[in-house]
């Protein structure tokens, strides 16, 4: 079964660990590469188009759960980054 990539406001969430940073992601894609071969014969790719991917499976690199990952939303920076500089602040001028 096809697993949901993440997207601007969701992550990836092993539900066994809760890792929310590493992942081992194999993937399916159908892509078109333009292909440069210089004097050599070296190639190299020049343009790439994905016509399809499907990511097949996510494996925690944590412990090894695989079909345990879920979506779960992605923390606000601007309202973690505002309490935490308000936390500060705050907390700085009462010791001071």
């Amino acid at each position: 079964m096809p697993v949901p990539l993440p997207t601007a406001t969701t992550r990836w969430r092993c539900t066994l660990c809760g890792n929310l940073t590493r992942f081992d992601v194999t993937r399916s894609s159908r892509v078109v590469e333009y292909v440069h071969l210089d004097l050599g014969g070296e190639p190299s790719v020049e343009e790439t188009e994905v016509l399809a991917e499907t990511v097949e499976s996510v494996r925690c690199r944590w412990c090894n759960a695989v079909d345990r990952i879920e979506l779960v939303d992605r923390p606000t920076a601007g309202a973690d980054g505002n309490s935490s500089t308000e936390s500060a602040a705050g907390s700085g001028s009462a010791s001071g």
